[in-house]
């Protein structure tokens, strides 16, 4: 089982990179559709080996019966942490990109704002730090 685990991880790991390096071939660079086709690629990817991963750890669970299926919502547990910690940080890193260059934008005009807008900033930052405590929060109950 593991080995398939294995491969579908590898998979999902080659599969956006051998289609970046074809489509970069193809397209010229900087071009919206070599974009929209990589992302395309990338999530469906992603979102493929999450979905095949997470059947194939609850199917094992379910078929070597109750001992396992504890186990499996301790995997469900961790899946679910990092999917908060992940999806946050991203969310974070979005916020954090737009009010950092509307903070620097705002600099260059006025010197005293700074502290308002590094406020902005940290605000921002924070969604991150919410992400880790609902992740932390999600192990404490299993553990």
């Amino acid at each position: 089982m593991e080995r398939i685990v294995t491969a579908i991880l590898a998979a999902a790991i080659a599969i956006p990179v051998g289609c970046f390096f074809i489509m970069n071939r193809r397209d010229p660079a900087g071009s919206r559709r070599r974009f929209r086709r990589t992302l395309a690629v990338n999530a469906v990817s992603f979102f493929g080996a999450l979905i095949v991963g997470s059947a194939l750890m609850l199917s094992t669970a379910y078929a070597e019966g109750a001992a396992a299926a504890d186990t499996s919502w301790y995997g469900t547990a961790c899946l679910a942490a990092a999917l908060a910690t992940g999806a946050s940080c991203v969310g974070a890193g979005i916020a954090v990109s737009a009010a950092a260059s509307a903070a620097l934008g705002a600099l260059s005009e006025n010197e005293g704002i700074m502290g308002k807008a590094m406020i902005f900033v940290a605000l921002a930052e924070g969604v991150a730090i919410y992400g880790l405590i609902i992740s932390i929060m999600i192990l404490g109950k299993v553990v």
